[in-house]
């Protein structure tokens, strides 16, 4: 894994749905965020699997895919907390 460029999580971002053409609509609309940050909550402990699948987040020039914002949630950057789950065995684990 190469390392990640320097990322500003306070800057604006907007999330934009995949678009779903067998459906009517698709499982989310198009979200500002106040923060990257809060973008990246958003899409990976809110949306379901398959709405992020396709989806894609903008800040400033730059957009990143399911990949990519899965890559700023879990770096160690990132400065929210993340929420709690549940593994296999029923033990909790930190995202």
């Amino acid at each position: 894994m190469r390392p990640m460029r320097p990322f500003n999580f306070n800057t604006a971002a907007e999330l934009f749905p995949a678009a779903i053409r067998k459906k009517k609509r698709a499982g989310f609309t198009y979200r500002r965020f106040g923060t990257a940050a809060e973008a990246v909550r958003f899409a990976i402990e809110e949306l379901p699997a398959d709405s992020l699948n396709g989806a894609y987040l903008q800040v400033e020039e730059a957009r990143f895919d399911q990949s990519g914002i899965r890559s700023l949630y879990e770096s160690e950057a990132f400065p929210l907390p993340r929420r709690e789950r549940v593994t296999a065995d029923g033990d909790k684990d930190a995202a």
